[in-house]
C-alpha cells in the first residue's frame, strides 16, 4: 500500500515548525498584480521516513513558478531579554528560514511525524493575461506514484505595481563573502560572487548598496580590523595623496547593470561616536601600509588633511560619471547623545565638500536634527515619533536587534506578519527610506571571528537570530534566500500597491481603508497583529485598485 502524505496549503506568512501542529486555517486563494511576486506554502507530513519525494507544480503558469524547500535553521538565541511576547516561541531549537533549491535527483524528505513545507513562488513578470489560474502542487514518491496534492488558485489582475520609490538598503558585507568562500578580495571569483549577491538584493527591492570606498568601520571591536575591501586605491607622497578609482568604477558599472539605483558610500568615521578614522590602506614608498585607523583622531589635522584631498577627488569622480543624484554619504553610524559635539565637528567638516549630496546616518536623538548636525537622520523605529512630530522630510527609519518591543522586525521567533506590517507603516508615514545593517553579516559581534551561518544564527550569541543576515551562503557563490527576505519583499510590494491605490483614490481614502477595522490608528508600535488581517487587507487593496480602474 502506498504511503500518502498529509498536506495543507498555507500562506507565505505561516511558519511551519517540525515539532508543532498545524491548527490554523488553510489558505487556497489569493490575488496579485500582473508584475508582482506571489508566494504561498504547502505543508506536508508523513508517518514514516520518505526520501526522494518529487514535488512539481502543474498549471498554465508553470513557466512562472519556482518551488523551494523550507529548511530549518538552528537558534540558540531566538528571544532576547527585554523583548515583548509577540513571538511564536522563545525556546532554542530549529526554526523555518532558509529556502533551499530542490535538486531533482534528491527531491525532498518527509520525516516521521514532522511537518515541513515547500515554498511556491509565482512570478508572472507582467507577461501573463489577467485571470484565475489554478496551481496544482503534486507530490510523488521515488517510484513516481502520487502521494499528495494541494491546489491554490491565483488571480492575476489587469494592473501593475508602480516602480518602487522607497530607497532601501540592507548592508552588504563583502568581507564576509570573501572569508566564507575563501576568496582573494578583488579576484575575479570575488567579483562574480559579489555580483550574485547584489543581483539577489536588487530582485528583492534593495535598490541602494553599501559601497566600501574604504573598509567599512562597522561592528568592529575597538582596535580590531575587518578584512580590507577598500575600493579606492590610495598613494601617499609625503603630505600629498593621489587616488585611483578603477575598482570603484567597476563596482558602479556592475551595480548599475544589475539595477542598483543608489550607492551609499561607507562611513568616513568610526561607529558609535565618530572618534576615529576607518582603516585606510595606502601605497607609500613602494609598499602598502595602513595609514589611518583606530589610532587616528577623526578630527585631527592629519586625517582632515587627507579628507580635504580625497573628498574633492571623489566628487570629481561622481560628476564625471553623472552620479550626482545617485550617491549618499555617511559620517558615523549610531552616535549616541553624548557624541553630539564630536559629530557636529566632523559633519561640519565633511559638509564643506558634500553639501550637494544627501548625508544619512542611523541615529535616534532628535537633537542631532534640531541642531543641524545631520541632514537626513535615520531614527530607529521605536524612536521615530519625535521625527514624525517634527515633520522631518525625507523621513527614514531602521530597525536592528534593539527594536524588539512592539515594533516590526524579522527575528526567527517572530510571526511573519510582524515582518510584513512594515510596508503599511512605511506607507502611512510616507517614509522615503529604510535601512538595515544585516544583509549578510556572517561574523561574531564586533567581527571578532567569522561564523558559519548554517550553525550560528545569532552572531555568536549577540543578537536574536534573524537580525544579522537575510541570506545564507550557497554553493557556487549563489545566495540562499530566506523566507524573511521574501516576506519583507512582500511588504515592499504592499507599499507599492498602496501607492498605486493612492494615485487612483487619494491618500486620505487609502488610510481610511487601512484603518477602517482597527481600534486605534496604525503607528510603528500600534498595528493589528493578525496574519489574517494583513492578508485580508491586501486583498481589499487589490479589489479597490481593480474597482477604480474599471
Amino acid at each position: 500500500m502506498t504511503e500518502l502524505l498529509e498536506t495543507k496549503c498555507l500562506s507565505s506568512l505561516a511558519k511551519v515548525f517540525a515539532d508543532d501542529l498545524l491548527n490554523g486555517p488553510g489558505f487556497v486563494t489569493g490575488s496579485a498584480l500582473s508584475n508582482e511576486t506571489y508566494s504561498f506554502q504547502v505543508a506536508y507530513r508523513s508517518e514514516m521516513l520518505m526520501k526522494s519525494i518529487q514535488v512539481k507544480a502543474v498549471s498554465s503558469l508553470e513557466g512562472c513558478i519556482t518551488i523551494r524547500s523550507v529548511g530549518l535553521a538552528p537558534s540558540e538565541l531566538p528571544y532576547n531579554s527585554g523583548s515583548d511576547d509577540h513571538v511564536l516561541r522563545k525556546a532554542p531549537g530549529l526554526y523555518p528560514d532558509p529556502l533551499y533549491p530542490i535538486v531533482p535527483e534528491d527531491g525532498i524528505t518527509a520525516f516521521p511525524g514532522q511537518w515541513r513545507s515547500v515554498w511556491v513562488t509565482v512570478t508572472p513578470d507582467g507577461k501573463v493575461a489577467p485571470g484565475r489560474y489554478p496551481v496544482d502542487v503534486l507530490f510523488e514518491n521515488a517510484s513516481g506514484e502520487p502521494i499528495g496534492s494541494e491546489c491554490f488558485t491565483l488571480e492575476i489582475l489587469d494592473c501593475a505595481l508602480p516602480k518602487q520609490t522607497l530607497v532601501h538598503t540592507e548592508w552588504l558585507h563583502t568581507d564576509c563573502l570573501a572569508v566564507y568562500y575563501g576568496l582573494e578580495v578583488f579576484s575575479e571569483p570575488y567579483w562574480q560572487i559579489v555580483e550574485s549577491y547584489i543581483q539577489t538584493a536588487v530582485k528583492h527591492g534593495i535598490n541602494m548598496i553599501l559601497t566600501p570606498i574604504f573598509t567599512p568601520p562597522l561592528d568592529t571591536a575597538i582596535g580590531g580590523e575587518r578584512l580590507t575591501v577598500q575600493l579606492v586605491d590610495v598613494e601617499k607622497h609625503s603630505d600629498k595623496y593621489s587616488f585611483r578609482f578603477e575598482k570603484l568604477e567597476r563596482w558602479i558599472e556592475m551595480g548599475s547593470r544589475l539595477g542598483v539605483e543608489y550607492f551609499e558610500f561607507s562611513h568616513l568615521f568610526t561607529q558609535w561616536g565618530a572618534k576615529h578614522a576607518p582603516k585606510i590602506i595606502a601605497v607609500e614608498n613602494g609598499g602598502e601600509r595602513k595609514i589611518f585607523g583606530w589610532e587616528t583622531d577623526s578630527a585631527g589635522p592629519e586625517y582632515l588633511h587627507f579628507l580635504s584631498q580625497f573628498l574633492p577627488a571623489l566628487v570629481d569622480f561622481i560628476k564625471k560619471h553623472a552620479l550626482e543624484h545617485r550617491c549618499y554619504f555617511h559620517n558615523s553610524d549610531e552616535p549616541r547623545s553624548g557624541d553630539l559635539e564630536q559629530y557636529i565637528k566632523v559633519s561640519q567638516f565633511t559638509r564643506l565638500y558634500l553639501d550637494k549630496f544627501p548625508v544619512i546616518d542611523a541615529l535616534s536623538d532628535y537633537a542631532y536634527y534640531e541642531q543641524g548636525a545631520v541632514q537626513i537622520p535615520v531614527p530607529a523605529s521605536n524612536h521615530i515619533e519625535p521625527f514624525i512630530a517634527g515633520g522631518v522630510k525625507p523621513l527614514w527609519t531602521y530597525y536592528c536587534g534593539a527594536q524588539r518591543v512592539k515594533t516590526s522586525n524579522r527575528f526567527f521567533c517572530m510571526p511573519s506578519a510582524r515582518n510584513r506590517i512594515i510596508g503599511i507603516q512605511l506607507y502611512k508615514f510616507d517614509a522615503a527610506g529604510f535601512l538595515h545593517w544585516g544583509y549578510n553579516f556572517w561574523n561574531a559581534r564586533y567581527s571578532k571571528k567569522p561564523i558559519n551561518p548554517f550553525i550560528n544564527t545569532d552572531a555568536d550569541y549577540a543578537f536574536s537570530s534573524g537580525d544579522a543576515f537575510l541570506v545564507y551562503p550557497g554553493q557556487g557563490g549563489q545566495p540562499i534566500e530566506s523566507l524573511r527576505l521574501e516576506v519583507f519583499y512582500e511588504a515592499l510590494q504592499d507599499l507599492r500597491a498602496l501607492r498605486l491605490l493612492e494615485s487612483l483614490i487619494g491618500r486620505e481614502k487609502v488610510i481610511a481603508l487601512l484603518e477602517e477595522d482597527v481600534e486605534q490608528p496604525i503607528t510603528f508600535t500600534e498595528y493589528p497583529r493578525s496574519e489574517q488581517w494583513l492578508l485580508n487587507k491586501r486583498e481589499s487593496v487589490n479589489r479597490a485598485i481593480a474597482h477604480s480602474l474599471q
